[in-house]
């Protein structure tokens, strides 16, 4: 693994926030002034196809990136907002379900977050 993968991901394992490529850059470029953001990509890409990093895509926002760790998605339909909820391991129920064995799955259940709900009334 290289120097800036290694950065990349124990930043994201030390963090609580989801972060997108670009603010992974911009904290890595305090420590690291030389990196581009090209190389944060091809690095976020790297962790990504080894199962070191989950990408949380919601459409009309960038992805951000997330731990490994088990956990499911509360997404904002309003502001995008996404925070982890940590709910019952479904993966024995899926299976059961269907013929095909599950590797993973990636559970982001959209609500309106306390925030935009004060907002609309």
């Amino acid at each position: 693994m290289t120097k800036y993968a290694r950065e990349i991901l124990d930043l994201i394992n030390q963090s609580d926030a989801h972060l997108t490529a670009e603010q992974i850059y911009l904290r890595i470029k305090e420590q690291e002034p030389r990196i581009v953001l090209a190389t944060v990509y091809n690095n976020l890409n790297q962790l990504y196809s080894q199962s070191l990093i989950r990408k949380v895509s919601v459409e009309g926002y960038p992805d951000r990136y997330d731990k490994m760790t088990r956990h499911d998605h509360l997404v904002c339909r309003e502001c995008g907002g996404l925070s982890d909820v940590t709910l019952e391991d479904l993966t024995s129920l899926l299976q059961s379900q269907i013929e095909e064995e599950i590797l993973s799955y990636d559970l982001k259940l959209s609500h309106i977050c306390p925030a935009c709900r004060r907002k609309q009334n």
